[in-house]
């Protein structure tokens, strides 16, 4: 299946800032990505490194916010990872982005590729079981043969030392990822809630570590993502709307 051939929608992100082609069916771009991508500390020239790209929505956003960066997306989706180009191009960065089909479970890979200043991820949510019969569903929500382990080692092995490694997640696997970041080297771990309201638990968080590094972990105070109303609060319209950076 080519990117043409896709029932897909075009849909923008970033107030308008990002174009975005993505299938109707299956699981959409939504909040994760934006905010995913929001939370890298990536600056103007350096490489950035994406797992799970899917159609490319958060590389999109972190290239858009921060200029020059050289982006290397890996997605084992042949029709996602040909969309996922198609919609960099579309963006005027089919300069600056190569997407590679492949899966995270080939450390091969990840060893040969050039290495990043940052790594970043949307994992599958949950470990296997009970999951959507729509396989694109499927395979963001539920895990298949890699673990997030898998995940977490892919993206180690393609960083720099001191490199910097962001993940969104739910909030139930936070503790699991943190085991698989400390077993894979990184240190300096910040956990950020991704809070709905205020007062009520955190259902998302923004997960980070450093490769390499020894510095203690530490808790953020979080980003509220709702007010009083329907809307969104300012901070979180200024991530969403006008691409501000998180932390």
């Amino acid at each position: 299946m080519t990117p043409s051939s896709l029932d897909a929608t075009e849909d923008r992100l970033l107030g308008g800032r990002v174009r975005l082609r993505q299938p109707r069916q299956g699981l959409r771009a939504a909040l994760d990505p934006v905010l995913l991508a929001a939370a890298v500390p990536a600056r103007p020239g350096e490489r950035v490194l994406e797992a799970g790209c899917g159609s490319g929505a958060a590389f999109l956003c972190l290239a858009t916010r921060v200029p020059e960066l050289q982006v290397l997306a890996v997605e084992r989706d042949p029709a996602l990872a040909a969309l996922a180009a198609e919609n960099a191009a579309a963006n005027g960065l089919a300069g600056q982005v190569e997407v590679i089909c492949s899966d995270v479970r080939d450390l091969r890979l990840a060893r040969r590729l050039p290495r990043a200043a940052h790594a970043f991820a949307n994992p599958p949510w949950w470990p296997g079981g009970t999951a959507p019969p729509e396989a694109r569903r499927r395979a963001a929500t539920h895990e298949d043969a890699a673990s997030l382990a898998d995940w977490v080692g892919f993206l180690a092995a393609a960083l720099i030392p001191g490199g910097s490694l962001t993940l969104v997640l739910p909030a139930g696997r936070f503790d699991q990822a943190l085991v698989a970041m400390v077993a894979a080297g990184f240190g300096a771990a910040r956990l950020l809630p991704l809070w709905p309201r205020r007062g009520q638990a955190a259902k998302r968080v923004l997960l980070q570590g450093r490769l390499g590094r020894r510095d203690p972990a530490r808790m953020e105070p979080g980003l509220i993502l709702h007010g009083e109303g329907q809307g969104f609060t300012a901070e979180a319209e200024a991530v969403l709307r006008s691409a501000a950076p998180i932390g």
